[in-house]
């Protein structure tokens, strides 16, 4: 017996007002505009064919809004599973056009239901937030609703990735939600990101301002530091959430995505060597030490656009995944201060907790002097990094280019902090200060009293450089493992990756220690 024609034709009814969502007239609008709709979102992110949708049918009560007679189907919220290049991925993508996007108690519980699922398979969860914020209407349903998909973000946090994409405004209490994710892409010219608009910043401080200035990408990526990574549009940012998960595993249990060659290439690169600066004082594009020892030159670069005085990202080195973390000592000459140090220790202890091998290029002269520093609180964000890198159990293979100085050179992963093995150039300096300021302050008397203090203040430190800067001094100490030639350097690691990549250390038993936030 075959089922009634009519059960099927209310079924696809009911779909098909599903997939409009607010209307044609509005879906088509958003395309004219080059913005993807809610569902144009998922299908570029999925394998045709693959998304399962889950709670297609959900509603909520429209008496809230004086409409008992009208239906909107999917209350505001697209959520499901599907497979991207074999991987299962569950994601959610709210739909504007259904009452604005904004979030209430189904809409919450649609994704609550879905990030529970996540934590329960072990699979990465990708946020397209595109939201009017709290549903208005109802009230403290709302606000509970927002306190539920935080308490997940928290509980599935560590446990697998969690991406989000600002796609569109998210406002208010709703942008504390990507805040609490792992990485945050926002798409130029159509997203916005803030807790309180101008309109409420001028009626309650007095300052005028532009939503450029408080809620753009460019203010997130460059100023605040809050998100990660800036899409051109739409397209962009579904290529970046791939990008990125292709270096990621699927959950905390699972090492990354490997893919290790049938034989790795251990041969030289002299054209590292042509990198280094003739003098330590002439700055070097630690970029481009990077893109030598990364396979093909593909390194993804996070947060490149704030503190860019260190250069954090994920790359592959003889096909195993890998964190990089390295001074750039073409801005700020490389110093560490309170961005940078933030900007490093979470993405170490994101590696730590997704078993990502840590790749550290240390050319460090030491923590960012100042007033405004030291008021800021350089101390307690310093503290972070030492607390990272020390609390991190994965792989950690340091390099030492050129200068390690002072307790910069400690938060760089040396030795004592807990490295694996420590390689260094032969124009690497590791002291407590450098050469020039150690001369100054131990022989200042010699050099006034001399016929030519230029020339002994020069002599002075060309013996301190040899006698207590030199790395084949930390090599007797047994400080660093080996000296190498920069042309050695992608080999080196790439033997020392391979090596410790069975690494097993286990820690004290405690629920966690206490990171000077």
């Amino acid at each position: 017996m075959a089922i009634k024609k009519h059960y099927l034709d209310e079924l696809e009814k009911r779909r098909a007002a599903a997939i409009v969502g607010g209307g044609e007239d509005k879906l088509e609008a958003r395309r004219k505009k080059g913005i993807f709709t809610a569902r144009d979102r998922i299908a570029e992110l999925f394998t045709a064919g693959s998304f399962q949708e889950w709670g297609m049918h959900a509603d909520h009560d429209c008496s809230h809004f004086g409409l008992e007679d009208k239906v909107f189907l999917t209350d505001g919220v697209v959520t499901g599973i599907g497979t991207m290049e074999g991987r299962t991925i569950a994601a959610f993508s709210q739909d504007f056009t259904v009452c604005g996007g904004s979030l209430g108690r189904i809409h919450a519980k649609k994704i609550c239901n879905l990030m529970d699922y996540a934590l329960k398979v072990g699979c990465p969860v990708v946020a397209f937030n595109d939201s009017g914020g709290a549903r208005i209407q109802e009230g403290d349903d709302s606000l509970s609703g927002y306190g539920q998909v935080f308490f997940r973000n928290v509980l599935v946090s560590g446990v697998v990735p969690q991406i989000a994409v600002i796609a569109g405004p998210c406002a208010g209490g709703a942008a504390y939600s990507p805040a609490l994710m792992d990485f945050i892409i926002m798409v130029k010219g159509s997203s916005q990101m803030f807790i309180c608009g101008p309109e409420v910043i001028q009626a309650v401080t007095g300052q005028k301002c532009t939503m450029d200035e408080i809620g753009s990408p460019l203010a997130h990526a460059s100023v605040s530091g809050n998100i990660h990574f800036v899409a051109e549009n739409d397209a962009d940012a579904v290529r970046l959430v791939k990008k990125l998960l292709s270096f990621l595993p699927s959950n905390n249990v699972m090492d990354p995505p490997h893919q290790f060659p049938a034989q790795m290439d251990l041969s030289p690169d002299l054209e590292l060597e042509k990198l280094v600066p003739e003098t330590a004082k002439e700055p070097m594009d630690v970029l481009k030490v990077i893109l030598r020892i990364v396979d093909q030159g593909d390194f993804l670069e996070v947060q490149k656009d704030w503190a860019k005085n260190i250069v954090v990202g994920f790359a592959r080195i003889q096909g195993m995944v890998t964190g990089i973390i390295a001074n750039q000592p073409a801005v700020k000459a490389g110093t560490l201060d309170i961005d940078s140090a933030d900007k490093a220790a979470r993405f170490i202890r994101f590696c730590n907790v997704f078993n990502i091998p840590l790749v550290t290029l240390v050319d460090v002269p030491g923590f960012m002097p100042g007033v405004a520093q030291e008021r800021g609180g350089i101390i307690r964000h310093g503290a972070k990094m030492l607390f990272a890198y020390a609390a991190a159990t994965v792989p950690k293979i340091t390099i030492i280019l050129r200068k390690a100085y002072g307790g910069a050179y400690l938060a760089m992963c040396s030795s004592d902090m807990g490295a694996d093995v420590v390689y260094a150039w032969p124009t690497a300096e590791i002291a407590v200060m450098g050469a020039e300021g150690a001369v100054k302050v131990l022989f200042r008397r010699e050099i006034t009293g001399a016929k030519d203090p230029k020339a002994k203040e020069a002599e002075l430190v060309a013996d301190y450089r040899e006698k207590f800067c030199s790395p084949y001094e930390a090599a007797k100490k047994a400080m660093i493992t080996d000296v190498i030639r920069p042309s050695e350097t992608r080999a080196t690691i790439a033997m020392a990756l391979r090596s410790t990549l069975s690494k097993r250390e286990t820690r004290p038993a405690k629920k966690h220690g206490t990171i000077p936030l």
